[in-house]
């Protein structure tokens, strides 16, 4: 097909460029050599398309929404999207990117040369065209301004604008992927093996593109929904809503089942099943105390319960049930229940409610998948903010009313003022530990973590625990018991730091049976929040904790690696990551990983490691792990394995 046919069929929308999760990502450097590659006659590869029918039951006049037969453009978008921008003069459909990328390209015409606009080199010489000016207005616009040319040389120049012009009318190959048999999981199987040098397409990439291609709001809805839970302190990603939409919808997590779903009831879907994130946030938040994303872990435990929300016979639960249902969200998190399979544990949790298991039936699920669902000393040997159960540690402070050592407030909710927020506290100051020569992790053991006001630990900052606990002690006789922290001085010295993160682990896990017991069994105090699913719910709004006030410089590192990969429209990975056996033995904490690959179930598990022994690379390797050790290095291996351009 012609490509200028292929750019109307967009403007009609009988073609549509599938806007993935990455967007647009070419840089000027490749559109230049695309167009270089046209104007020489230089074949550029074909496109591959699947042909997919839209919703028959589509209300006509709602221009949002494209009737009929849809084609979307897998293989080759980036082309098309470059071509589109610069022959059009402006972004098609569901464009996501920086439209500089494609806009003032130049040829001159004499040199037979692309760049992009600069002025102290352009304006000058006459023989710099824009293209798109040549694209959409006609050769016409330059001719009359070249009365310097003599006719050979004008005849020349007028070859060389036609040959650019006539790049529009290029017969571009077209494979089509179509037929009933063609399901979401066929075509994500049939691209990524087309595709098998460049990114990878997802299952619930595909099945947002075909949702978008018959309704264009239908990303922006959802982006939307993401922004504003962002701005409420939680980050989550298209995928998991998407997860959240498909479960509501179908009852099962499989993407490939929205390929049934009706554009009517998903968009009656999107604010119902926000509501019900939000009740979640509202239930997890009041009454537990995770009230921000640093301790929001166990996120695909939602689509769990938001079907056990479906399920229920009215629109809301009492508080027994809530209490329960959090009981089981914890111990998702504690023991990784969807930290492997995601997919696969969800279908086993979603197949036990349907067979009327309830919450009750979820929590023998996990039982039996333990043995027992205490929680252990020795569980508490993990280290760093990324283990399982730092946020048990925060959830337990929350909970059980722990008095800041200073002011002697209660920790229970979020506090006002710029220096009242919680912050993560090392009992024994890591300065000092590291003067007396201990390692990372045990330095940063949980252990040696709580929480505190801002203000009191400003006012601790390095002292020692054998000098200002002695004061705590006496200006407020409870406040360390509320820590559970030994209350035998003799642990309270440098030396004896190993015993005294032994004991406090005891004292630690006895009570987080004991809040946990009290949780299933009801017993346990908080405040009570009712589901109502309506305009009129209050949500939990937290203080948004600023995150760069609880990073070292290595973890700032790391964070700004986990940013760089969500803006290249990759998985930004897991800090602290704990990588654990078959039997959820911790085996090493990962600084960044991503357990499920650069592009999720799709590429080998990859792992980034600052400053770390060897032992800590061979159990990654073991454990089927590409790693990296320094930031470049994993930065290059991204860019060169899965950011290749289509």
């Amino acid at each position: 097909m012609k490509l200028n046919s292929i750019l109307d069929q967009i403007d009609l929308g009988n073609y549509a460029l599938p806007e993935f999760q990455r967007g647009f990502v070419w840089n000027r450097d490749q559109v230049r050599k695309l167009m270089s590659s046209l104007y020489k006659g230089y074949p550029i590869g074909s496109l591959l398309v699947w042909i997919t029918e839209t919703d028959p039951e589509i209300t006509r006049g709602d221009r949002s929404l494209t009737h009929g037969n849809v084609h979307l453009i897998l293989d080759g978008q980036q082309r098309i999207t470059s071509l589109y921008g610069i022959i059009r003069g402006h972004a098609p459909p569901f464009f996501d990117g920086d439209t500089r990328v494609f806009t003032g390209l130049y040829f001159h015409v004499m040199e037979e040369i692309f760049e992009f606009y600069l002025s102290s080199k352009m304006d000058s010489d006459p023989n710099w065209v824009n293209v798109t000016d040549i694209m959409t207005k006609g050769l016409g616009v330059y001719i009359p301004s070249r009365p310097d040319l003599s006719p050979p040389e004008l005849q020349e120049y007028l070859n060389r604008l036609n040959t650019l012009s006539n790049i529009k009318d290029i017969d571009i190959p077209i494979q089509e992927v179509t037929g009933a048999d063609k399901t979401v999981d066929v075509v994500v199987d049939i691209f990524n093996n087309v595709n098998s040098g460049g990114t990878k397409l997802s299952k619930g990439d595909l099945a947002l593109a075909k949702l978008c291609a018959q309704w264009s709001d239908a990303r922006q809805e959802l982006r939307d929904i993401l922004t504003e839970f962002d701005e409420f302190g939680f980050y989550f990603k298209m995928d998991w809503l998407l997860r959240c939409l498909t479960v509501y919808l179908t009852s099962q997590p499989y993407f490939s089942g929205l390929s049934q779903v009706s554009i009517s009831d998903f968009k009656k879907a999107i604010p119902e099943t926000k509501k019900m994130i939000g009740t979640i946030l509202d239930q997890i938040g009041s009454r537990l105390g995770l009230d921000h994303e640093r301790v929001l872990q166990s996120k695909f435990a939602f689509p769990t319960i938001i079907q056990i929300m479906r399920m229920s016979d009215s629109r809301y639960l009492d508080n027994k049930e809530w209490n329960k249902i959090l009981f089981w969200y914890v111990h998702t998190f504690l023991w990784g229940r969807y930290s492997g399979s995601t997919e696969s544990k969800l279908a086993q949790d979603l197949n036990t409610l349907e067979d009327g298991g309830n919450i009750d039936g979820l929590i023998d699920t996990l039982r039996r998948s333990r043995g027992d669902l205490l929680v252990r000393p020795e569980d508490f040997i993990g280290w760093s903010r990324g283990s399982r159960f730092y946020p048990l540690l925060y959830m337990m402070t929350r909970v059980s009313h722990s008095i800041d050592w200073y002011s002697g407030l209660e920790l229970s909710d979020s506090l006002l003022g710029r220096n009242s927020s919680l912050e993560v506290h090392h009992v024994f100051p890591k300065n000092q530990l590291y003067k007396h020569k201990y390692t990372r992790p045990e330095v940063n053991a949980l252990g040696n973590f709580t929480f505190l006001t801002k203000d009191t630990n400003l006012q601790i900052s390095n002292m020692l625990p054998e000098d200002y606990l002695p004061l705590v002690q006496e200006k407020q006789p409870n406040a360390l018991r509320t820590h559970w922290i030994p209350e035998d001085p003799n642990l309270w010295k440098m030396e004896n730091y190993p015993a005294f993160i032994e004991e406090r682990r005891k004292l630690i896990s006895k009570a987080a049976n004991d809040i946990l017991g009290n949780l299933f069994d009801s017993n346990l105090e908080g405040p009570i929040v009712t589901s109502k699913f309506d305009d009129s719910l209050v949500h939990f709004h937290p203080q948004r904790p600023s995150i760069e006030e609880y990073l070292d410089d290595e973890e700032e590192a790391l964070l700004e690696v986990a940013i760089w990969m969500e803006e290249h429209g990759l998985d930004c990975g897991e800090l602290d990551f704990e990588l654990t056996d078959d039997t959820d033995t911790l085996l090493v904490t990962v600084d960044l990983a991503l357990p499920e690959g650069i592009q999720i179930g799709l590429t080998d598990p990859v792992a980034l490691l600052l400053n770390e022994p060897p032992e800590v690379w061979q159990a990654v390797s073991q454990a089927g792990y590409i790693y990296f050790t320094d930031i470049d290095t994993f930065k290059e291996h991204v860019k060169s394995k899965h950011l290749a351009r289509v």
